[in-house]
């Protein structure tokens, strides 16, 4: 046993309104109030122990220990950990009790480990550029709130970002098609790698190999499964082992093209593990069976193909690819699941990464966090990989929050416990997402397109978006997973004023994803199905969309189709009850992929009660 003192200074402490056990994010496992507030400085002793009684705990390969109690007590705050990382996860929530409180904590023991060991989110910066100091800023804040892994994503088919010595031709402003000219040296690569450490943030890059590498191509004149390309990736995993000493896994990517060249990802896995690494894929791999012949370490599962394969730890991101998401269903949805059908980690289910692809080009990176639903995201997802549990996966449960029942509930603390810290610590970052666990909707049953619905048949779901049916149909169930087009639907709710206002909303019927060339609504249209949307009685006129009749394709700035990249819609309310409903036909949206039958309105006013 090792005693020491520790300065509580890793974290900078933002001297708000008292945060207190209540707003704990996320919270923790165990946790017992052993007598009335004391005033305790920001000094801790710190304890190194072989465990922490009580403590539950999946381990993985390259992942410390992050279990951990804290205890205050009359002699102030104690912690004990089994590794440094543990000791940081602490210091996460001796940091977030001790925010504004003026040193005055109730006394108290937490005891607290994560259900699943990997929490992470991605950046795909080969498609879209993000200043370093950005993504430092984000592991910096993410941490604080016990994300553990930031997967960095370095090279795609628009641009290589990842500096080579070897083949400095790789980041030629010539060889790029977005942000032509911007990249990652090996000295911000290896800065960032230990600010993250230092955060208890473990980072995962990735050299994609051998799809989306068009701008290799580009760069080197050949492609990579051929004898040329073979011996420049090896030289390049030599690099990425340099720039990252600290990495104990290498991501190689592997998938969405076939795999011609006999033994390539083979050998590309065996040379990851030759400096030391352990290597990643993705799952699926096209026409590949992961465990037998490509020899991968660990897997990222993707897409509704993505299965589990056996005797190795699988990342969970099936459906975590944010860029799809809507601000408001899909982060309860994501809270609500369960982790790949499990309530807690096993040796071959590792933890979730959320992924924030952008094939469609946006403005800058502060639209990237804002449009993709970050620290919402991130921190809902992050909150079930620390606790575990959840209703069940998201295959079962879909994207419909209960309008009651305990996991409205759940949900409903997590969102108070994020907004409270929106407030404080993020509250420099773009987040565009206000209080929706309140809302209440009547959805009436779908009739025929031509036919009038019938407002005294109806169910009642809460939240900010009502999905009728998901872009990804009966997979992620809505409202009505079995919907087709040529039906129609009423959605309606009544919201309390005090007084006659103007607030703002955000409104939406369609949702553009970041990976898509859907084209903007026409002109004096919410969407390219009919929507109409009415505040006691009176319609609510769309934006008027930069986009509109503008030839869409992947370099066409995604600028004002999403309502949180606009100014908010401003409504008029009077005092007393106000109806807010929309008239909702499902018909093939013409030149939208991902069609989204669904209803976003959320307003941006915390005084306002809506009804049961």
């Amino acid at each position: 046993m090792k005693n020491l003192i520790l300065l509580i200074g890793l974290i900078a402490l933002n001297l708000g309104a008292h945060a207190g056990i209540n707003e704990l994010l996320p919270r923790p496992q165990r946790m017992t109030i052993d007598g009335p507030a004391v005033k305790i400085t920001r000094n801790a002793d710190v304890t190194m122990a072989d465990s922490i009684e009580g403590a539950d705990e999946t381990l993985l390969h390259g992942f410390p220990a992050e279990a951990y109690r804290l205890k205050i007590d009359r002699n102030g705050a104690h912690i004990t950990a089994i590794t440094q990382r543990g000791v940081i996860r602490a210091q996460n929530t001796l940091a977030q009790l001790l925010e504004g409180s003026n040193g005055s904590l109730d006394q108290l023991t937490i005891t607290d480990w994560p259900a699943f060991p990997l929490r992470g989110f991605m950046h795909d910066t080969g498609r879209s550029y993000i200043p370093i100091d950005t993504l430092m800023r984000q592991i910096d804040l993410l941490s604080r709130f016990k994300v553990n892994t930031f997967h960095w994503h370095l090279t795609e088919n628009q641009a290589w970002r990842f500096a080579s010595d070897n083949y400095p031709q790789l980041t030629s402003a010539e060889s790029m098609t977005r942000h032509k000219g911007e990249y990652y040296t090996k000295d911000e690569c290896r800065r960032l790698e230990q600010y993250a450490a230092e955060r208890g943030v473990t980072v995962i890059p990735e050299i994609d190999m051998p799809g989306h590498s068009e701008a290799f191509k580009r760069a080197m004149g050949f492609d990579m499964q051929s004898d040329a390309g073979e011996a420049v990736l090896l030289k390049i995993l030599d690099e990425v082992g340099e720039a990252f000493p600290l990495a104990p896994y290498i991501h190689i990517g592997g998938d969405e093209v076939p795999i011609v060249r006999k033994g390539f990802l083979r050998r590309m896995t065996d040379h990851v593990r030759s400096l030391g690494r352990k290597a990643i894929v993705w799952n699926p791999i096209r026409g590949t069976a992961i465990n037998d012949t490509v020899g991968a370490d660990m897997t990222q599962m993707w897409s509704t193909a993505g299965r589990k394969v056996d005797g190795i730890p699988n990342i969970d991101c099936r459906y975590m690819y944010a860029n799809h998401f809507d601000p408001y269903a899909d982060i309860a949805a994501i809270y609500r699941s369960n982790i790949y059908y499990q309530p807690k980690a096993s040796d071959e289910i590792a933890g979730s990464i959320v992924a924030f692809w952008n094939d469609r080009r946006l403005p800058d990176a502060k639209a990237i966090i804002r449009d993709n639903s970050l620290y919402p995201a991130t921190l809902a997802m992050a909150e079930r990989a620390w606790l575990g549990g959840g209703d069940g996966y998201i295959e079962q449960t879909g994207c419909v929050l209960p309008a009651e029942g305990e996991i409205h509930e759940q949900f409903a603390d997590w969102e108070n416990r994020f907004l409270y810290h929106k407030q404080r610590t993020l509250a420099d970052e773009p987040i565009a997402y206000s209080r929706q666990s309140g809302i209440r909707w009547r959805v009436s049953d779908p009739v025929n397109i031509d036919e009038e619905p019938d407002t005294t048949k109806w169910q009642t779901v809460a939240g900010g978006t009502v999905y009728l049916r998901h872009p990804w149909g009966k997979i992620v169930p809505g409202v009505y997973p079995d919907a087709k087009p040529g039906e129609r639907v009423k959605v309606w709710t009544r919201v309390w004023s005090d007084r006659d206002t103007v607030c703002g909303a955000y409104i939406e019927t369609q949702n553009y994803s970041r990976s898509e060339r859907d084209s903007a609504p026409e002109r004096g249209c919410w969407d390219r199905r009919g929507s109409v949307i009415m505040v006691n009685g009176t319609a609510i006129a769309p934006p008027a969309w930069t986009n509109s009749d503008v030839q869409i394709d992947n370099e066409t700035l995604l600028l004002d189709e999403n309502a949180t990249a606009r100014p908010l819609t401003p409504v008029n309310l009077r005092k007393g009850w106000n109806l807010i409903e929309a008239d909702l036909p499902y018909t093939d949206a013409t030149g939208v992929r991902l069609d989204k039958w669904m209803l976003t309105f959320v307003l941006d006013d915390e005084s306002l009660r809506y009804a049961d």
